[in-house]
């Protein structure tokens, strides 16, 4: 007997579309049936995928005999997907989205191109290092597709997970199963304060000398590096009275330079500051962050990998001058 499956969720995952009872989906259908639903209606699907709205009628109705589910019903003389056809049409997304990024890989090992690379990011290292990494990668390996990603935290599915992630983490951190993990810089804070500053042409600065004057909250998120900022003015004896909150860094800058008041940044988000603002070492205590490269085991011995690592210790480097 077949399995009720109305009220449950379809999983077709990765490369196996999906399996009910002994009947295997066919891809095809599902493109067909995704057509329908974008379109609303057999006869539109048909003029777009250039089908009679005879061929298509019978793709749908395999369709529906396969899975055992009414996945349309007529609205008029349009066609409105139903609960269960909403489920398969989202999921079938993710399905031809594999597909189609399998087909291109095809075509790139055909052609000889190197195939494509996903790396993941966080925000200031956007905009201090990934310019020189992608103009090295894009150099060297010009036949890579290039997946750039923003993100400040490591997905728990692996599935989402790039091919190389720079993250924020504790030194010993344990990126998960068939991932690696390499240092590449110890990033400290800095104070970034308007260039008339009383305490502006000072190399370094005690914290708890910030501790009476007016702060520029930098990271509406709250993620790590502010939790490791308020740990290090507690250590200092003093809570910072935030009077402005800025969603990221460089709004944060454009306040400082704004003459609101200063901020406290890891030195990396600090790379690039605008006119009339200064930036001075932090010390007793010296907050920092450090900064790791995360890569899949099973792609890191390709070129485009190997030359992402190798960009993203370069950058380090200079940034730490090492």
């Amino acid at each position: 007997m077949r399995p009720n499956v109305q009220h449950q969720r379809l999983f077709l995952h990765n490369h196996s579309v999906g399996l009910y009872c002994r009947e295997v989906l066919d891809v095809h259908r599902l493109r067909v049936f995704r057509s329908v639903v974008a379109s609303g209606s057999v006869q539109a699907a048909a003029a777009n995928l250039g089908y009679t709205p005879s061929a298509i009628s019978q793709h749908l109705t395999a369709l529906q005999r396969e899975t055992g589910l009414t996945l349309l019903a007529r609205v008029g003389r349009g066609l409105r997907p139903t609960a269960a056809g909403h489920a398969l049409a989202a999921e079938a997304d993710r399905v031809l989205a594999r597909i189609g990024a399998a087909e291109s890989l095809i075509a790139d090992l055909r052609t000889g191109r190197t195939g494509a690379l996903s790396i993941a990011y966080f925000a200031s290292v956007g905009g201090a290092w990934m310019p020189f990494v992608v103009r090295r990668i894009l150099t060297e390996l010009p036949g890579v597709r290039l997946d750039l990603q923003l993100r400040e935290h490591i997905p728990d599915s692996r599935e989402e997970r790039a091919d190389v992630q720079v993250v924020v983490a504790g030194n010993g951190f344990d990126p998960g199963s068939g991932f690696t993990t390499r240092h590449l810089l110890d990033d400290p804070y800095v104070a970034v304060l308007p260039a008339g500053h009383r305490l502006a042409g000072q190399e370094e600065v005690d914290l708890a000398d910030l501790a009476d004057e007016r702060w520029i909250d930098n990271d509406f998120a709250r993620g790590w590096c502010r939790a490791n900022l308020i740990e290090a003015c507690t250590a200092a004896g003093f809570s910072p009275a935030f009077r402005v909150e800025a969603h990221d860094y460089p709004t944060a800058l454009a306040f400082v330079a704004a003459g609101i008041g200063l901020t406290v940044l890891p030195a990396l988000g600090a790379v690039h500051l605008p006119d009339d603002v200064t930036r001075v070492r932090v010390v007793r205590p010296t907050p920092i962050r450090s900064i790791h490269v995360v890569v899949q085991d099973a792609v890191e011995h390709t070129p485009a990998v190997r030359t992402a690592v190798a960009a993203l210790w370069e950058s380090a480097g200079a940034a730490s001058g090492r």
